[in-house]
């Protein structure tokens, strides 16, 4: 997984140096394309997601369209790799809004080909919701990959691989950092009815592992003698972001595990072994998306 995740990003990396002259020569931006190996890492783990948050549904009776669903995220993911190009730009808005009510359009439209009503609600709310968990939330973190500052911004923000390896090394490391906090402080437990396995003193390690993370990401600044004397600031910014990414990582695992408790199953698949299925492995880097999305939205203002 890791040697997989290693290629789709230096893909993604080297994809944007080869197409800089491109972008510069045909729209005019300093930027290569953006984001290449994220949408095709996205385009693979998507539709396996999507079939196994269906199996889930299942288990309650809501059998949500697997297909639409599933092109439905990757219409979500597909537009938010195209954001980066200004002609698109143009017809981002209307092309999202579409998008998004073309959904339940089409879970009914095939309800009524088949000439049944039987179980019509549920089924149409059961594709929304897949395509919204998984393509919606993906949305932020391929927009986020291809995000830049417009022009006469106060702070230069530009989206890059690196950004989106932090999120992912936050998120995890929260796991790691609970995981062995919790085996060796543990004694409160945080959620039992919902993840027995879980403790306070787990989550408080956690939440300093990820701090620790975003302050290693923290650029070289010695040389510059206008950073230097920000340092202790951008080092405890990136330790509070970092903080704050890996606990909403964390709310995105007890969502998974919610819905998993209510399907009864104790993971979403068996597609990897020793996690479980994609869904065990992606919920709390989706659920983080959003969030730093916004926050480096406004470190972007």
């Amino acid at each position: 997984m890791l040697a997989g995740l290693g290629i789709l990003l230096l893909l993604d990396h080297n994809a944007q140096v080869w197409t800089r002259s491109w972008m510069q020569k045909h729209y005019g931006v300093e930027q290569g394309v953006g984001g290449i190996g994220l949408l095709v890492l996205l385009a693979i783990i998507l539709p396996l997601a999507t079939a196994e948050l269906a199996t889930l549904f299942t288990a309650e009776r809501v059998r949500p369209y697997r297909l639409i669903a599933a092109v439905g995220a990757g219409a979500l993911i597909l537009h938010a790799f195209l954001t980066q190009f200004p002609p698109f730009q143009r017809v981002a808005a209307s092309a999202l809004a579409f998008i998004i009510v073309s959904i339940p359009l089409l879970a009914a439209l095939r309800r009524a080909w088949v000439k049944q009503t039987q179980e019509a609600i549920t089924t149409m709310a059961g594709t929304v919701l897949s395509t919204l968990y998984l393509g919606g939330l993906g949305w932020f973190l391929l927009a986020l990959r291809v995000k830049h500052s417009a022009p006469g911004s106060r702070h230069d923000f530009h989206g890059t691989t690196a950004i989106i390896l932090d999120i992912l090394l936050m998120v995890k490391f929260t796991d790691i950092g609970a995981y062995f906090g919790g085996k060796a402080l543990g004694r409160r437990k945080l959620i039992p009815w919902l993840s027995p396995g879980k403790t306070w003193e787990g989550l408080a390690f956690g939440l300093l592992t990820a701090g620790l993370v975003g302050m290693a990401f923290t650029p070289a600044i010695e040389h510059s003698e206008v950073w230097r004397h920000n340092l202790a600031r951008e080092l405890t910014r990136n330790f509070i972001f970092g903080a704050l990414i890996g606990g909403i990582g964390q709310l995105g695992d007890l969502l998974e595990s919610l819905m998993k408790r209510d399907a009864e199953v104790k993971d979403s698949g068996k597609l990897i072994p020793g996690f479980g299925g994609i869904l065990d492995v992606i919920d709390s880097p989706l659920l983080a998306a959003p969030f730093a999305y916004l926050l480096f939205s406004f470190f972007a203002s």
